[in-house]
C-alpha cells in the first residue's frame, strides 16, 4: 500500500471526512452550480440556441416578430396588426413546444408528463387571459372551444386522413384511447349542463314554470355557474377529479396503455436544462406582448373587413395556437405512431376542457371579469356533436383515411356555420 495512503488510514475522522475512503461527498454546492450554469456534460449554450433555432422551418416566421411590435406601436392598420401577430405566434407556439420537450427529458417520465401536461397548452392560456384583460370574453370562450374543436377534427381527422393513405388501416390502443375520448366525454357534459339550465330556465319550463309556485331565485343559475370552476380546479390539484386521476393513469398506473410498441428510437436531448428553462421564460414573455397585440386588434380587424368574431376565435385563434402540433400529428400518422397522434389530439382537448377553461374563468373572477361555464346553445351543441363522432370512430382502435375525411368535412360545415353567424 502506498505510504500516502498508511498516512490518511493513521488520521482521525473528522466532520470533513469522506464517508467512504477514496469516494469524497463530491462537488461543493458551488461547483454544481457553476456546472449547471456552464451546462457542463450537455450540449453548451450555443448549441442548445442553434438547435432551437434551426430545428423547424416553422421559425422563419419568427421575422413577423419585429413587425408585430411596430405595427403596434406605430398604430398601423389593426388588419397589420392582426395578421404580424398571428404569424409570429405561430413559431413561438413551436419554440414553446420544444423548450417544454427538452425540459421533460431532464426530468424524467412522471415530472416531464406533468410539465407537458401544463405547458402543453401555454399559447391558449396567454391568449385566453390576455383577452381576459381587454374584455374580450366572447374571444376567450370561443377560442377555447375552437382550440378542442380543431384538436379534435382537424388535427386528428387529418392525421388519420395523412395515415391512411399510407397504410391500409392504422392501429393503436383500444383501452387508452377509449379512455381518453371518454373523459373528454365528460369534460363536454360539464358545458352542456350549463347551457341545458339556462335553456329551460329561459323557455320557463319545470322546475322554473311560475305557475306551478316552484321558481326558483334568479342567482341559482350565478351559483351554478360559479360553483362548478372552483370545485373543478381545486379538486384537479388535490386529485379528486378525473384530470388528476388520468394523469395518473397516463404516467404511472396504466403507462404501457399510452406507449408505442414500435417506437425504439431513444430521443436525444438538444438543450441544456438551464438552456430549456431560459427559453421556456422568454418565449413565453414575447408570447404575452403578440397575444396582447393581436386580441387588440380583433374588434377592429373584424369590423373594417367584415370577419365575424365568431369565426376569428372558433377557427382562427385555435390554428395559430395549434400549428405546431398539426404538423407533429401528422407526421407521425405518417410513421405509423397513432398512439402518439392520439395522445396530441385528444389529449390536448382534454387538458384545455378540464384545465384551462376553469382556470381561466378563475383568473377572470380575480380580476373583476365575469366569465363563467355557460357557453351559447350553439356551440354546446357542436361541442356534444363533435366528441360523439370521435367516440364513435376510435372506439375500435383502427382508423383510415375514410375516418379522417369524415372528421375534416365536420370541421369544414362547423367553420362555415360560424362564418355565416
Amino acid at each position: 500500500m502506498p505510504l500516502a495512503n498508511i498516512k490518511e488510514l493513521d488520521m482521525p475522522a473528522t466532520e470533513y471526512s469522506p464517508l467512504i475512503d477514496g469516494h469524497p461527498n463530491g462537488p461543493p454546492t458551488g461547483s454544481k452550480f457553476k456546472n449547471f450554469i456552464l451546462a457542463r456534460d450537455e450540449p453548451g449554450w450555443l448549441d442548445s440556441y442553434k438547435f432551437l433555432l434551426l430545428d423547424s422551418w416553422m421559425n422563419i416566421l419568427l421575422v413577423c416578430i419585429p413587425f408585430s411590435f411596430a405595427a403596434h406601436h406605430l398604430n398601423w392598420d389593426a388588419g397589420l396588426v392582426f395578421l404580424f401577430s398571428f404569424f409570429a405566434i405561430i413559431p413561438l407556439a413551436k419554440l414553446l413546444g420544444e423548450s417544454t420537450e427538452q425540459l421533460s427529458m431532464k426530468l424524467g417520465q412522471t415530472l416531464g408528463g406533468l410539465l407537458n401536461a401544463s405547458f402543453g397548452n401555454a399559447v391558449e392560456v396567454i391568449v385566453g387571459i390576455a383577452a381576459l384583460i381587454q374584455g374580450e370574453l366572447r374571444i376567450v370562450q370561443t377560442s377555447m372551444l375552437g382550440s378542442i374543436l380543431s384538436n379534435l377534427l382537424l388535427v386528428l381527422g387529418m392525421s388519420f386522413f395523412a395515415g391512411g393513405l399510407r397504410y391500409q388501416e392504422s392501429h393503436f390502443q383500444q383501452t387508452a384511447a377509449q379512455t381518453s375520448s371518454s373523459l373528454m366525454t365528460l369534460a363536454c357534459l360539464t358545458l352542456v349542463i350549463p347551457a341545458a339550465y339556462h335553456t329551460a330556465k329561459a323557455a320557463g319550463q319545470e322546475p322554473f314554470n311560475p305557475k306551478t309556485g316552484a321558481v326558483l331565485p334568479t342567482d341559482v343559475l350565478a351559483s351554478l355557474l360559479k360553483g362548478l370552476p372552483p370545485i373543478y380546479v381545486i379538486s384537479t390539484r388535490f386529485g379528486q377529479q378525473p384530470n388528476a386521476f388520468y394523469l395518473f393513469f397516463q404516467l404511472k398506473s396504466h403507462a404501457d396503455l399510452f406507449k408505442d410498441e414500435n417506437d425504439t428510437e431513444e430521443e436525444i436531448p438538444g438543450m441544456s436544462m438551464v438552456a430549456a428553462t431560459f427559453a421556456l421564460l422568454g418565449v413565453t414573455l414575447i408570447t404575452s406582448f403578440c397575444a396582447d397585440f393581436l386580441v387588440s386588434s380583433i374588434e377592429e380587424t373584424a369590423n373594417k373587413y367584415s370577419i365575424p368574431k365568431a369565426f376569428i376565435g372558433v377557427i382562427l385563434l385555435p390554428l395559430v395556437s395549434n400549428a405546431a402540433e398539426h404538423v407533429t400529428s401528422v407526421w407521425m400518422a405518417l410513421k405509423g405512431k397513432m398512439e402518439l397522434t392520439i395522445g396530441i389530439a385528444v389529449g390536448s382537448s382534454i387538458q384545455i376542457a378540464v384545465f384551462v377553461i376553469p382556470t381561466l374563468i378563475l383568473i377572470g373572477w380575480a380580476i373583476g371579469q365575469p366569465l363563467t361555464l355557460y357557453f351559447a346553445d350553439f356551440e354546446t351543441v357542436v361541442l356534444f356533436v363533435s366528441v360523439l363522432l370521435v367516440n364513435l370512430l376510435i372506439q375500435d382502435g383502427k382508423s383510415n383515411y375514410m375516418e379522417g375525411m369524415m372528421l375534416m368535412s365536420l370541421y369544414i360545415i362547423i367553420a362555415l356555420a360560424f362564418w355565416v353567424s
